[in-house]
């Protein structure tokens, strides 16, 4: 294994080892955070601590964090590999620089939504960062297997990802919002999310084994993929 298929492990160490574990904490308070909320509404008192909202909220971000920078992490890796190999800094500098600058500008839209109170800014900031993934996950060299998009690792995860930030935008609004309307709002989006990161998990799995290591791409990229067949090599000629 060399250094480039080496590098391209980390991404999924990431997200098993620090994503995963997130995801069940945040569901645990979600789900004591509920549980309080209708034992306080039906008995008026709960044994659940008040705490858990705040921790909910706390993870929530945290998770929120985590997937954008894990996803910004996997793409970078994609992107980077391809820049090397092609060597774009001499061949199309603005085009990097193009990259860099997405790349810095969706981690800084990111900082400022924590840092947003205001509706309008919440929105403006979420929709900066959103569009930030999308615009790098656009570039050449990342695997987004379009043609089974339902079932492409890039394209659930970034719907992950925008799914997170959304919920960290209307945080807001749950807590002000009287009707429970965006309450129910976050609590059908996460749900749906938990399925994606289900989905993540077997589709990342597979891309592991779909996804060739440096030394084999010059052969395995030669294969019909829509037949499934390869070239059948030369055989060796015993003297």
């Amino acid at each position: 294994m060399e250094l480039a298929d080496f590098l391209g492990l980390i991404h999924p160490a990431i997200a098993i080892i620090f994503v995963f574990p997130i995801i069940g904490n945040v569901v645990n308070f979600a789900w004591q955070t509920r549980q309080r909320r209708l034992q306080t509404l039906a008995n008026g008192k709960s044994k659940i601590p008040p705490v858990v909202g705040a921790d909910h909220r706390k993870f929530g971000e945290l998770l929120t964090s985590a997937v954008v920078g894990v996803t910004l992490l996997g793409l970078g890796y994609a992107i980077g590999k391809n820049i090397v190999k092609h060597q774009l800094w001499s061949t199309a500098p603005l085009k990097v620089l193009f990259i860099v600058l997405i790349f810095s500008a969706t981690i800084k839209c990111l900082i400022l939504l924590y840092q947003a109170r205001q509706r309008l800014w919440r929105g403006i900031f979420a929709s900066l960062t959103g569009a930030g993934l999308v615009i790098i996950g656009c570039q050449d060299g990342v695997y987004r297997l379009t043609n089974e998009w339902y079932w492409s690792h890039y394209y659930i995860g970034i719907t992950a990802a925008l799914l997170m930030i959304f919920s960290v935008s209307i945080v807001q609004d749950i807590y002000q919002d009287k009707s429970q309307r965006w309450r129910i709002v976050h609590t059908i989006l996460n749900c749906i999310a938990i399925l994606l990161f289900i989905g993540q998990g077997l589709t990342g799995t597979r891309d592991l084994l779909a996804i060739p290591l440096s030394w084999q791409e010059p052969y395995i990229y030669q294969c019909d993929f829509a037949q499934k067949t390869c070239l059948t090599p030369n055989p060796q000629i015993s003297k």
